[in-house]
């Protein structure tokens, strides 16, 4: 489904570098990857992230795994072709944000391992320089996700109205060296946020407030 189909195309460069928008933007873009199972606390964590970051007056936006099926990816479903089509399609709008400064906070299951490492791959390939992609783990038992079950989809999926559902018919490939792994069932929302954050300072993603 990503093949390149349009023909007669020629990337146009444009009259401005990254690092001369960036500086004159006073800003860094980047793409923090927050995967994990449904109910791990990955939107939770992205929103209160957001919300941190806006305070101090950081540029960045956050893109939910329900809210873009609403719009950008609305006919895709949830086949392993549409989930990968669906991932390649948010690395490539994460990219672009990074691209032009701002830090792109993606919150999305993205269950298979090789999606979420192509969306790693096309950052590392940027031009002219690669672009910094950070994945984060919201690392959370299967067992404590179905007790919050927030959207009840968990328990549709154990009486089989729900078929092919990440963790329980439907497998959920974690990150092997993930920047960082936020286990949520010991950890309070601040303390994942206070983790995240850090770890863009020490990355010189944002500058530590």
């Amino acid at each position: 489904m990503s093949e390149i189909k349009s023909t007669n195309i020629h990337w146009h460069e444009g009259d401005i570098t990254r690092d001369e928008r960036w500086r004159a933007l006073k800003s860094k873009g980047a793409t923090v990857w927050f995967t994990g199972l449904s109910g791990s606390g990955k939107s939770t964590i992205g929103s209160a992230v957001e919300q941190a970051l806006v305070n101090q007056g950081v540029f960045c936006y956050r893109l939910d795994g329900d809210n873009v099926r609403f719009g950008l990816n609305k006919n895709l479903g949830f086949s392993a072709e549409d989930r990968a089509e669906n991932i390649r399609r948010i690395g490539e709008v994460a990219k672009l944000f990074c691209d032009a400064g701002v830090i792109a906070l993606t919150s999305f299951i993205s269950p298979y391992r090789k999606d979420r490492d192509l969306c790693r791959q096309m950052h590392a390939e940027a031009k002219p320089s690669a672009l910094p992609f950070i994945e984060i783990y919201v690392d959370t038992p299967i067992e404590v996700c179905e007790s919050r079950d927030p959207k009840g989809l968990s328990k549709k999926a154990r009486a089989g109205q729900i078929k092919g559902f990440t963790g329980i018919d439907d497998p959920y490939e974690a990150p092997n060296n993930p920047e960082l792994a936020l286990k949520t069932a010991e950890l309070s929302v601040q303390q994942s946020v206070a983790k995240v954050i850090d770890l863009l300072a020490a990355k010189g993603v944002i500058s530590k407030k």
